[in-house]
Parts: C-alpha cells; structure tokens; sequence
C-alpha cells in the first residue's frame, strides 16, 4: 500500500498564535502551496481521507477530484485547550513551561497531550493498513502525521517534532502487503 501524507497549506492566521484542533482557514497561497505538492503524487488518487478541520478538507477536496473524501475526527491536530487562539506568549509559564518539557505526557490546559494524540492517530493508521486500500492520500495536520512516522519508524514521541512536516509536504510511506513492515520513500519539504 502506498500512503501518502500530506499536511495542509498555510493557514491565514498571524504567526505566533496557538491553533491547534481551531478552525481556521487557509492563507492566500493555497494555490501555490497546492500546485507544489501535486507533483509529489499520484495522477489518480483512489482513496482520500482528511481531518474534518476546513484547513484540511479543503485541500482533500481538491485532490480528490469527484473521489469520495473520508472525513475522520483522528485525523485533527493536537488540542491546545484553553490555550487555542492565543499568543503562546500570553500562555502563562506556569502552565506552558510543564508542557514544553514534557508534551509527550503533559496536556495543555483542558486539551490533550501527544500521547493521546499519538494513540487517536495510531488507531486511525491501524485501520488504514488493514483497509486493504492499494494507494490512499491522507490530509491532516504536522502533529498526526509526526505521530504516524513516529509509530512506523518506531522513535520514541520525544523526538517527534524532530521530523520536518511543513505546509504542504507530503510524505510517501510504502506498506509491505501482510506485514507489519513499513518505510518512507520520501518526505517532501516544499
């Protein structure tokens, strides 16, 4: 099974602000952004699967042409909580400090963890390898899909914002059919 990845495109929202699971929409450079990452895929795109965020859908539903778009709520971006739509310097130390030196286990205020993150997306991925699918495209968000290459590449979730997912990049996993084997042939960064 090929696997695509690919994060959305640049969101319009003022950079240092904490968006994770808000809805916010796309910046003007959609078109761009979208015309750069076609090149990494397929002509035909069977199967696509999106987080139900707008950021996301948007550009499922352009690569999807006419093919039915599968929305799934595991798919979103890490909640922030209280913290959604605020400057991360308005976050008060006390709360963000923890979570910067520990996000794998620590939550953001009234939100989640990567750890829970981790285990949604996971969930998602393990039905997505017995689904049968021969090449699938999957939109979503930096945090799911470093929690997806984190599980395939078996990295302990520390390190998972070590793996470079810009706007727009996709990355192209190849599952061996009957295994649990999986590898990146190649992770995009434009």
């Amino acid at each position: 099974m090929e696997v695509y990845l690919i994060r959305h495109t640049a969101p319009a929202v003022e950079k240092g602000i904490c968006y994770g699971s808000s809805d916010v929409l796309l910046a003007d450079s959609f078109e761009e952004e979208y015309n750069r990452l076609k090149k990494h895929l397929p002509g035909t795109i069977p199967v696509v699967y999106s987080s139900p965020l707008t950021r996301c859908h948007r550009l499922a539903a352009r690569l999807a042409s006419g093919t039915e778009i599968l929305l799934d709520d595991r798919l979103k971006e890490l909640h922030f909580g209280n913290w959604e739509m605020k400057r991360w310097e308005e976050i008060p130390a006390e709360e963000l400090n923890p979570w910067m030196q520990d996000f794998v286990n620590v939550s953001a205020s009234g939100g989640e963890n990567f750890q829970n993150l981790y285990e949604r997306s996971g969930a998602f991925f393990d039905e997505l390898i017995k689904s049968g699918h021969k090449q699938v495209v999957v939109v979503s968000h930096a945090g799911a899909i470093r929690a997806i290459i984190a599980r395939v590449l078996e990295i302990p979730l520390k390190n998972a914002f070590k793996i470079p997912v810009t706007y727009g990049s996709v990355t192209k996993l190849n599952l061996q059919a009957d295994t649990c084997y999986c590898s990146i042939e190649y992770l995009s960064r434009e």
